[in-house]
C-alpha cells in the first residue's frame, strides 16, 4: 500500500484525470473515511462514502458558519469569555484576521526551532525518507516523519487554541506542506482544493523557515477576498463530466479568479517574512506564490492546514472526499 501511495504522488499520467481511480483509492483507504457513515446522513447526503462528491451534491439550503464570519463579529468577538486571554497584539491581529481574512505573529516560533526543522528536513530528503510530489515543488506531510515538524510545529499548543477560537470549533489537523523554493502558485482559494460543508470550516497557518528575499517567489496575498463569494467547479468551465475531471480545470480556475481579482480591483500585499513569522488565512483568502526573479534564492517555508470537527471535508476540484489519514 506504501509503494502504492508513493508512486502515486509522483505520477502525472491520465489516471488522474479518470474519477473511477480515485473510487478505487477511496476503496483501499475507506477506513479513512467512515467518520462520512455518520456525517452525511447529518447533512441530507445521500451517496457512499468511497463515490466522488462536489457542490452539485449538496443541499442547498443554509446552513452555518464560523461565527468570525457573520456580521455580528466583532461585536461577539469581544463579548466571547476567552477573549481577554490572549495579548492585545493578539487581538489586533484577531480583529485583523475578521475584516482582511488573515493575521500575522511575528517571531512565533525560535529560530532555533526553526533551524532543527530546516536540518531534518534536509536529513530525510538526503535518506530519501520523504521527497517532491509531483510538482517537483511540495514535499507532502513531513510532520510523518519528522517529530519536530509533528510536535513544535504542526501541533504547536498556542496555535491550536488560537485556531479553534477563530472557528469556534476544535480543528484537525489534516496535513503539512514542507517548501524549499517558492511554489510560483498562481492566485487561488484554498477552499476549492480543501472544501468544508458548511463552508468556510478550514484554517492555513504558513510559516518562514528563513528571512524571506524579494524575488524568492514569495507568499502574495489579498486582504479582504476572503469575503468574496466560494467558487466551486459549477462556477466556471471546469470540463468535468461524470466519469473525467476536465483537462484544464485547474487553469481554468484560476482563470477564473484571476478575471474575479481585476472585477473586484483587488490589491495584491507580498510578505517579506522573518525567520519564524506565522501567517494564518482565512479558507477562503486569495493568495498564491510570486514568480521566482532569482533562482539561486530559496524559500524556505511550511504550509499547515487544520478543518474543523463534524463537517464534511472534500476536494471540490477532483470531488474526491478527503482521507483522514494517521499523522
Amino acid at each position: 500500500m506504501k509503494t502504492l501511495k508513493n508512486r502515486f504522488a509522483k505520477y502525472t499520467g491520465s489516471l488522474r484525470s479518470w474519477k473511477a481511480s480515485y473510487v478505487l483509492y477511496n476503496f483501499l483507504n475507506r477506513d479513512k473515511l467512515a467518520h462520512n457513515k455518520v456525517l452525511y446522513p447529518k447533512y441530507g447526503i445521500h451517496k457512499n462514502i468511497i463515490s466522488p462528491i462536489g457542490k452539485k451534491d449538496l443541499p442547498e439550503r443554509p446552513t452555518e458558519r464560523p461565527w468570525l464570519d457573520q456580521p455580528n463579529a466583532l461585536q461577539r468577538l469581544k463579548e466571547h469569555p476567552d477573549y481577554k486571554r490572549f495579548s492585545a497584539d493578539t487581538r489586533a491581529q484577531i480583529h485583523q484576521f475578521v475584516e482582511e481574512g488573515y493575521l500575522i505573529l511575528k517571531g512565533f516560533f525560535e529560530e532555533d526551532k526553526v533551524d532543527a526543522l530546516n536540518a531534518e528536513v534536509d536529513a530525510l530528503l538526503n535518506q530519501q525518507e520523504i521527497d517532491f510530489n509531483y510538482s517537483g515543488r511540495k514535499i507532502m506531510n513531513a510532520h510523518r516523519h519528522s517529530e519536530v515538524a509533528n510536535q513544535d510545529f504542526f501541533r504547536h499548543p498556542e496555535l491550536l487554541e488560537l485556531m479553534q477560537f477563530i472557528m469556534s470549533k476544535p480543528v484537525i489537523p489534516f496535513q503539512t506542506i514542507t517548501f524549499v523554493k517558492g511554489s510560483e502558485q498562481r492566485a487561488h482559494s484554498d477552499s476549492i482544493h480543501m472544501t468544508t460543508y458548511p463552508q468556510g470550516y478550514l484554517i492555513a497557518a504558513w510559516v518562514a523557515l528563513e528571512d524571506i528575499q524579494a524575488g524568492s517567489g514569495e507568499l502574495f496575498y489579498y486582504p479582504g477576498s476572503h469575503r468574496y463569494p466560494f467558487l466551486s467547479t459549477e462556477d466556471y468551465p471546469s470540463g468535468n463530466t461524470r466519469w473525467r475531471l476536465g483537462a484544464e480545470t485547474n487553469k481554468r480556475y484560476e482563470d477564473r479568479i484571476a478575471e474575479l481579482i481585476r472585477e473586484k480591483k483587488a490589491k495584491k500585499k507580498t510578505f517579506l517574512a522573518k525567520k519564524g513569522d506565522v501567517l494564518l488565512w482565512h479558507a477562503n483568502l486569495l493568495h498564491g506564490g510570486s514568480p521566482i526573479d532569482d533562482s539561486n534564492k530559496t524559500r524556505r517555508s511550511l504550509v499547515a492546514h487544520y478543518y474543523g470537527e463534524e463537517v464534511i471535508c472534500y476536494h471540490e476540484m477532483t470531488q474526491r472526499p478527503t482521507l483522514f489519514l494517521q499523522a
